[in-house]
């Protein structure tokens, strides 16, 4: 029990710390209008500038994780 405590109490911490914004509701509405237009192949520029220009011009791959962290730094911080 202690230990899964510590555990959640370290998770939540690391991701108040990598992202503030995380408990504002509003950046959560933020969060879901990205998604629902996402889905419907639309891209919010506040999603596009946050896209770091080295994946852009090196050609990386964009995996499910950088989507992600994309969405989260363009709404959390």
């Amino acid at each position: 029990m202690k230990t899964s405590f510590l555990l959640l109490s370290r998770l939540v911490l690391g991701l108040w710390t990598s992202w503030p914004g995380i408990v504002m509701p509003n950046n959560w509405k933020c969060f879901k209008d990205i998604i629902e237009k996402s889905s419907k192949e639309l891209i919010s520029l506040k999603v596009a500038l946050a896209v770091s220009p080295n994946y852009i011009l090196k050609g990386y791959r964009i995996t499910n994780n950088l989507k992600i962290r994309v969405v989260f730094d363009a709404c959390f911080r």
